[in-house]
């Protein structure tokens, strides 16, 4: 019995999705605009996130060693380093490549360094870190050993790469509420014409004794089912997009610039499909609920 009442809530749900064509396209063409716009900030915020991120391991600090360390405590001190928590990589700059280091940045073709002594530059340790919230921790621990002498840091660039990062987030999270409300609030009322139109139905249907959830469950299934097409419809408008202009920027000069690359769609499809199906069959589910509050009251 059970399994028969399933079926004809799940029947006159796929019912009036076919038989409301004029409300079904309204639902379907709104809640893919929404989540297709959806899709734009979630994949936009995704690049700007892999892109910060690549940046944040790449932003370190400068572990300068006093001038009277012997080799020795310098290969000691660079092993105590690599022990610390939270240590990505560790790098050994010598006088002489700090000295050619300097060459390259100053673009001395005319050899005016050349007359530099060496010894007036200083070995040092070049060292990125897993977590930037940890940098300055990290770094007042190092500073604590022996024959260590300064630290030279982009502080101010790693607090500017961590706000981005965390505004990204923030924006995204607002974009996605906003999408929702606006999409619960349209498929709710599109949802509502198809109720009034049944309306005479419905009160028969409560005058012979049919439970609140007996009517609910139809519209209900109609929200979701159309949910999920719009879903799977934005998915496909949405990957196939992307894949075109992940194809176009993959050998563009911008990628070159910037030294990183778009995130792949294999990466993100998963997330992609997991949130559209969430969003779609969520946000039916709650409109067609709300839609029938009015027509379901005692």
């Amino acid at each position: 019995m059970k399994y028969n009442i399933l079926g004809y809530l799940i029947g006159e749900g796929l019912s009036n999705v076919f038989k409301n064509k004029k409300s079904t396209g309204a639902s379907l063409i709104i809640m893919c605009a929404t989540m297709i716009i959806f899709g734009v900030f979630l994949i936009l915020g995704e690049n700007i996130n892999n892109f910060v991120d690549e940046v944040k391991l790449d932003q370190g600090f400068q572990v300068f060693m006093q001038v009277d360390a012997t080799q020795e405590e310098i290969d000691q001190v660079g092993e105590q380093i690599r022990q610390l928590d939270g240590i990505n990589t560790i790098e050994f700059i010598s006088k002489e490549q700090a000295l050619n280091s300097m060459r390259e940045r100053l673009n001395d073709t005319r050899g005016l360094l050349d007359t530099v002594n060496v010894e007036n530059f200083k070995t040092s340790y070049m060292v990125t870190v897993t977590d930037l919230n940890r940098s300055k921790d990290i770094q007042n621990e190092i500073l604590k050993l022996d024959n260590v002498e300064k630290i030279e840091s982009s502080d101010e660039t790693v607090s500017a790469l961590i706000n981005v990062a965390n505004g990204i987030r923030i924006v995204t999270g607002v974009v996605l509420i906003l999408l929702i409300i606006i999409s619960v609030f349209i498929i709710s009322n599109t949802i509502k014409l198809t109720v009034h139109a049944r309306r005479k139905e419905i009160s028969i249907m409560k005058y012979v004794g049919a439970t609140n959830g007996f009517i609910r469950w139809p519209f209900v299934v109609e929200g979701m089912i159309i949910g999920i097409i719009a879903s799977l419809i934005s998915i496909v408008i949405v990957g196939g997009a992307y894949s075109l202009i992940q194809d176009q920027f993959a050998s563009s000069t911008f990628i070159k610039i910037i030294g990183t690359n778009l995130v792949s769609l294999q990466d993100m499809l998963t997330s992609i499909i997991f949130v559209y199906l969430l969003l779609g069959i969520g946000i039916g589910a709650i409109g067609s609920i709300i839609s029938m509050r009015k027509y379901l009251k005692v």
